[in-house]
């Protein structure tokens, strides 16, 4: 096979982002099949395949590259698939950088093979061939529920499906997709890419039950009465934080999720849907991770004049993708690094007028290298904002833990795991995802829920 020496990665095609910043389509257009097998030609193929151990899902990454700088694109996917219940999911949302990409040997002395743009290439061509996947092994007699359609849940459901299990995933939303489908925008990721990858999961034999919140509608150990041997929750961390400042009372004041909830999963952004989303002229959207990203990016394409995001820290501590950053600054959003939230002031109406916020200095590392953020005394100013997001972060609901005996769960209402088999405090019960580290990655997530399959699959055979 011919080696494409070129130091930097194959450009991907993205919209204009003077055009983009006015409109909800996919920001990045995609590789056409030249760019793909151009881009392919650059990876080495490794003998120690250094990049496959900086995946979470195990993807055998050279195998499906090679497929592509071949021409063999429907065996690309099938090479993903083997590992990798949601391949078009992954190569959009994934922080490659800092996982597979990180390890590539071509990284030493350019830029590293474009792993995530090749993954979403093989299958995005899948989807348009409209092969259908029947992986589902024999059934083996044995049932297990999974709580959560999020891609914990959705990776454990499909690993234990082809394992011969008799799947059914509870999903408390009126959608399948959990986080991929609510807290993600549209231009990231596009919700008919989402529902494909379900839909194969379901033509596998995975039984997936919406409108079914657990904790109410059933409990865990009714789930152990209606004849399930274990069950995996995957149920996620979809419960907002607030930054505890005076004035976050005041109409305009919401959490990043309820904002991108209404979006994504409501299509609020569309005038044929009568989903109630608001909209202002100015706002402000507080933290520096993905989802701050998503909703100022989202707050721009609602009609915003101005979006400012505020960030304690330095943009070099900022835990978003470089990508997504890249992509805000694009777009015109305006980075107010150093900055906290001090209060919220309004008008005699209780409505939005400006954000006091207060400037911030870094400490010296402390003893686990980070640096922590102390406010300058008097540096209080004002941000003239008529709408003020919180992104700083979510953690577990309590449904289910407090509707469980015998599941236990740390100060952050996380719950607490077996690390090696992700068993939760209670027999049979394995947990995985956001619901017990808090809000992470989607590729984590899906670690969490293929290791929880290995393990049930495991704990069921040896009972």
């Amino acid at each position: 096979m011919a080696i494409n020496n070129q130091p930097n990665k194959t450009p991907m095609p993205e919209q204009d982002p003077q055009i983009r910043a006015t409109n909800f389509d996919e920001v990045a257009c995609g590789y056409t099949e030249e760019m793909a097998v151009n881009e392919a030609q650059r990876c080495l193929n490794c003998k120690h395949k250094p990049c496959v151990s900086g995946c979470p899902v195990n993807v055998q990454i050279p195998d499906f590259i090679a497929k592509i700088a071949s021409g063999e694109f429907e065996g690309a996917y099938q090479v993903i698939r083997g590992t990798n219940a949601l391949p078009a999911v992954c190569g959009r949302v994934c922080p490659q950088e800092k996982q597979c990409e990180s390890k590539c040997v071509r990284g030493i002395k350019g830029e590293p093979v474009a792993i995530g743009r090749l993954e979403r290439f093989a299958a995005d061509m899948h989807m348009k061939t409209e092969i259908s996947q029947s992986e589902g092994a024999p059934h083996n007699g044995h049932r297990v529920a999974v709580v959560g359609s999020g891609p914990a849940g959705l990776t454990c459901a499909g690993d234990l499906n082809k394992l011969g299990y008799d799947v059914t995933v509870f999903e408390a939303f009126h959608t399948a997709g959990g986080v991929l489908m609510y807290g993600i925008p549209e231009f990231r990721l596009p919700k008919d890419i989402v529902q494909k990858e379900i839909a194969a999961l379901k033509d596998a034999g995975v039984d997936i039950q919406t409108n079914m919140v657990i904790g109410k509608i059933l409990d865990v150990d009714e789930l152990f009465e209606q004849g399930y041997e274990a069950v995996f929750i995957g149920s996620g961390a979809g419960l907002p934080s607030f930054m505890g400042i005076p004035g976050e009372g005041l109409l305009g004041v919401l959490s990043a999720n309820e904002f991108l909830t209404r979006i994504n999963l409501m299509k609020g952004y569309r005038e044929d849907y009568d989903t109630p989303v608001p909209r202002a002229k100015r706002v402000a959207v507080v933290g520096g991770g993905n989802v701050a990203m998503d909703a100022a990016r989202c707050a721009k394409r609602l009609g915003a004049e101005k979006v400012y995001v505020v960030y304690r820290r330095g943009e070099e501590e900022m835990p978003a993708r470089l990508e997504e950053i890249h992509h805000a600054k694009e777009e015109g959003i305006e980075f107010l690094f150093l900055t906290a939230p001090a209060a919220v002031h309004g008008d005699e109406n209780g409505f939005v007028t400006s954000l006091e916020c207060v400037s911030m200095e870094l400490t010296e590392p402390d003893e686990s290298g980070r640096r922590r953020p102390c406010e300058i005394k008097g540096s209080n100013h004002l941000l003239e904002v008529d709408m003020v997001i919180a992104a700083i972060g979510n953690s577990p609901n309590p449904l289910i833990r407090t509707t469980t005996p015998g599941l236990e769960a740390n100060r952050r209402g996380c719950l607490v795991v077996n690390e090696d088999t992700l068993q939760t405090t209670r027999e049979g019960v394995y947990a995985g995802g956001d619901a017990v580290t808090g809000a992470a990655t989607v590729i984590l997530a899906m670690g969490a829920g293929k290791k929880a399959a290995a393990s049930i699959h495991e704990y069921l055979m040896g009972k």
